[in-house]
């Protein structure tokens, strides 16, 4: 490229050196996604479905009483079918309904599991995951430390090769992290252990490659 020559685009630029550079931050998870629900098995669908409905209104009704806004509690399953001895023999029906349920203070976190589990039989504890609600400044910290470590590495490369680092005339990212991390309850020991409940921290991590031009 001639010197003092602007390319029309990022696209028309010719690129010397591409480099990725890592950058990854810690940060405390502050929400747990709670998976829970009800099921009902019973000799007829119908008398199934009135079972798991009736139940679904108590966890509903209980989660309230413990302050679980509506908005933060979603119904994700809703199911009703044959369960069978031998097929075409069917041995009863089965109902279900799950729900998510948003906890946004971990301090409450064990009692509004206890609050499914005192549903009664039909409660089921399907999981959890841990997440942080506002990655947005672990992100900008990260995206700062991937950027630095391109530069290096871009300018490592300029002075093995003998020659002046110019601009940069690409950027890419990838974002890994942040979102929900799975738990299931048969693996954190909930029942008996509540430390297990910790969140921890979870690692947010960006990823940049970078174009650079050699100087003229």
């Amino acid at each position: 490229m001639a010197a003092g020559t602007e390319p029309e685009s990022w696209e028309d630029a010719i690129v010397d050196i591409t480099v990725v550079g890592e950058g990854a931050v810690l940060a405390a998870p502050d929400v747990l996604r709670l998976y829970a629900g009800v099921e009902a098995r019973r000799q007829s669908a119908a008398e199934a479905f009135t079972a798991a409905r009736a139940a679904a209104a108590r966890l509903a009704g209980a989660l309230r009483e413990e302050g679980v806004a509506d908005e933060d509690v979603r119904t994700v399953e809703l199911s009703l079918g044959p369960e069978y001895e031998s097929y075409p023999k069917v041995s009863a029906y089965r109902a279900a309904q799950g729900v998510e349920v948003v906890v946004r203070d971990l301090a409450r976190a064990d009692r509004v599991i206890d609050t499914v589990a005192g549903v009664g039989e039909e409660a089921r504890l399907n999981g959890m995951a841990f997440e942080v609600s506002d990655p947005a400044a672990a992100l900008a910290e990260a995206r700062t430390r991937a950027f630095r470590d391109a530069a290096a590495k871009a300018a490592r490369y300029a002075e093995l090769a003998g020659r002046p680092l110019g601009r940069v005339v690409s950027v890419a990212e990838d974002v890994r992290g942040g979102g929900p991390q799975p738990l299931t309850f048969a693996a954190a020991g909930v029942a008996e252990d509540r430390s297990s409940l910790a969140p921890g921290r979870q690692s947010l991590a960006v990823t940049v490659r970078v174009g650079y031009e050699f100087a003229q």
